[in-house]
């Protein structure tokens, strides 16, 4: 038998080897696109795509050019592809002029330097101060505490007056080596956190907070300046030794000798700190929380400057006081007599005018008025700052696959749609989002402000770190949101040859949970975390391209196969958060709902949502409902309720107050245990 193919056969292969060989094709022109934009937005010239940053822009303006390329349809937004809108900036310190603080007793007035034994923190607000002075210990009120297996309840405020005044307040919590004590020693509990302090402090009516380190701090940061300074040292004394070497002559010895120069500089530094004792402060934004809507001023204080004024009001000082909180874990809060707070400091708010870049693929026949998106953000952390994990850099954090990565892959899912023969019979929405990195902020309002009614948006679909495909591995969120996904899913992930791990859940860390919260299913697709993750090393040639090609492929079929049955996907309500950590479990309480983030309102939280079954809709809590009282806790902005969540565990029944409208509404809700997940 001959084995050569018979002449019948030729055709065939011939045609097979075209085909392949166009397959080939196409599949290096979507990997060459794919490099190309990603290296194009992950490239230092767009500054990390931080918000406020020229390089933002030029990133939405290339996007928005693709998109007219494509012969997309980009009118959508005063005859543009932009949905502008603002979102906060970390706030800014005022001029010194506006920032002072005095502490006076009588004719006796003591003013602190800015910066050197004061900073207001931009935790808090503007605002005039000149008031009375109380001490109130760690600043801490908690009522579901545990000492050993009784029940335990702590309050600094308990037979404190603290209404009018500026509060001194103690970082941390009382024993914080104890680990079997209520506060949990080295692990802190909620109360430790400066957010939970501050509205502590406001519930109770305070005017101002000076917060001030504690002697734990102290010992940590000593202990720490010892072992910089020992760093410092040696490496002054190996420069030392190397400029001793070298000739004056030589093209390297100005170099060395301005080492060493900065490296003395350096040692000398680490000396003051070390002679500080530890009581090292706080700059204006360490405290976090920038731009919070608090409204009350907050300073960090000089632990020296606190101490000298209780020694010349004869009350014990700081030391004293925390071992006897520490002895019997009863608060020591004491009014200061005669002793006042005068002066003032300016929080300056700001706002960056930022876009999404929307375009329209439109569908023909019965059914083209129904809308699938399909999503991906396209910023990221600028040169580090809040939310990075290299908060020591300023380096460019380029963010090649969070999210350039899901960008690429949503042009290039874009690109097969639009030029594909094969119309859509529904119209296809692609989003690139702004402010994800600062919290869902793009899709958040796109979803307040729709382009296309959200009642007839029947899916989204989220690209968001796509470019680090390790072994065949994939990631999709939301399979249980659609009664149709799961098997969709599993059978096109198992004809890509995808190792899929499938996540029922629609609510998670990306721009798909705003659209779940509008009871929209969703899939969001997601190959894994890595070490370079919001660091300034997540750069382009870590991506793997080809892999981003796999996702597009899956994508364009997962799109084709929704656009394609007759009835929208059937939404189901799944009760839980996903986390791209893994499962979890604990103790704490679950009330039920989705706060709004960002939260648009003031004087309050907003409810996204309410999920189906849970403690607060079965207290009759509804979505769109704003929170303003949870139990004894004023509720003002989000750190506001999380931190009064806290303070419960599952089966406590607690009162809350919402505002619907223009109306009060109270409800007992008994508080769940939170679900794990699988």
């Amino acid at each position: 038998m001959s084995s050569r193919p018979s002449l019948f056969l030729v055709p065939l292969l011939l045609l097979l080897s075209f085909g392949l060989a166009e397959a080939a094709e196409n599949a290096t022109e979507s990997e060459s696109r794919l490099r190309q934009t990603a290296t194009y937005l992950a490239s230092d010239a767009l500054e990390g795509r931080g918000v406020g940053t020229s390089g933002l822009d030029q990133a939405a303006d290339y996007i928005a050019d693709q998109f007219k390329q494509l012969g997309l349809r980009t009118d959508l937004f005063h005859g543009t592809p932009f949905q502008e809108f603002e979102i906060p900036l970390p706030a800014e310190m005022g001029p010194a002029e506006h920032n002072q603080l005095a502490l006076v007793a009588g004719t006796r007035r003591v003013e602190l330097k800015l910066g050197e034994s004061f900073n207001p923190l931009a935790i808090g607000g503007s605002g005039q101060v000149n008031a009375p002075l109380v001490f109130a210990g760690y600043g801490i009120s908690a009522k579901n505490l545990k000492r050993g297996d009784q029940p335990f309840s702590y309050d600094d405020y308990a037979g404190l007056d603290a209404r009018g005044k500026v509060v001194i307040i103690l970082r941390k919590e009382p024993r914080p080596t104890d680990t079997k004590g209520p506060f949990g020693g080295k692990q802190p509990t909620e109360h430790a956190f400066f957010g939970r302090k501050v509205s502590n402090a406001i519930e109770h009516g305070a005017a101002a907070v000076i917060f001030v380190n504690d002697a734990r701090e102290l010992a940590s940061r000593s202990e720490e300046n010892s072992k910089q300074l020992k760093t410092a040292l040696d490496k002054l004394a190996e420069l030392k030794d190397k400029l001793a070497a070298a000739s004056p002559t030589d093209d390297n010895f100005k170099k060395l000798a301005n080492s060493v120069d900065e490296a003395a500089e350096e040692a000398a530094a680490v000396s003051k700190a070390i002679a500080s004792g530890g009581d090292v402060m706080l700059s204006f934004r360490e405290a976090k929380d920038t731009g919070s809507g608090r409204k009350i001023p907050v300073f960090f204080c000089q632990r020296a400057t606190i101490d000298e004024m209780l020694e010349l009001s004869d009350a014990k000082d700081l030391a004293t006081l925390e071992k006897e909180i520490d002895a019997d874990l009863a608060p020591r809060s004491v009014e200061l007599k005669g002793w006042r707070a005068e002066g003032q400091a300016e929080t300056i708010e700001k706002k960056a005018k930022v876009k999404n870049v929307v375009a329209v693929l439109d569908g023909e026949g019965p059914l083209a008025d129904e809308t699938i998106v399909i999503g991906a953000h396209y910023d990221h952390l600028g040169r580090g700052g809040e939310g990075s994990l290299a908060p020591w850099t300023t380096e460019i954090h380029n963010g090649a696959d969070d999210n350039a990565s899901g960008t690429a892959t949503l042009l290039e899912v874009a690109h097969r749609l639009a030029t594909s023969s094969q119309k859509p019979r529904r119209r296809i929405v692609f989003i690139a989002f702004t402010g994800e990195e600062r919290g869902l902020y793009g899709s958040a309002y796109y979803c307040r402000q729709p382009r296309f009614p959200l009642e007839k948006t029947i899916a989204m679909l989220n690209l968001d770190m796509v470019g680090r495909m390790n072994d065949d591995k994939l990631a999709v969120y939301g399979t249980g949101t659609a009664k149709e996904f799961d098997p969709l899913v599993e059978r096109l992930c198992k004809e890509q040859d995808f190792k899929l791990t499938k996540h029922e859940g629609g609510y998670g860390p990306s721009d798909h949970s705003s659209f779940y919260a509008k009871k929209i299913p969703v899939l969001h697709l997601f190959t894994g975390t890595h070490s370079d993750y919001h660091r300034p090393s997540d750069d382009t040639e870590r991506l793997n391209i080809a892999g981003m090609r796999r996702v597009a492929d899956l994508l364009v079929d997962i799109v084709r196969a929704t656009d394609a049955i007759d009835t929208r996907p059937t939404y189901v309500e799944i009760r839980r958060v996903e986390s791209l950590a893994g499962p979890t479990e604990g103790d704490r309480p679950s009330f039920g709902s989705m706060p709004a983030y960002p939260n648009p309102v003031k004087d309050g939280v907003l409810l996204e949502a309410v999920l189906e079954g849970t403690p607060a809709d079965k207290a009759g809590i509804k979505g769109g409902d704003v929170l303003v009282k949870f139990g004894d806790s004023k509720i003002t902005v989000l750190e506001d309720f999380e931190g009064a969540l806290r303070q419960y565990k599952p089966g406590d029944k607690v009162k809350v107050t919402v505002r619907r409208g223009q109306d009060l509404i109270e409800a007992d809700v008994t508080l769940a245990r939170r679900r794990a997940m699988p």
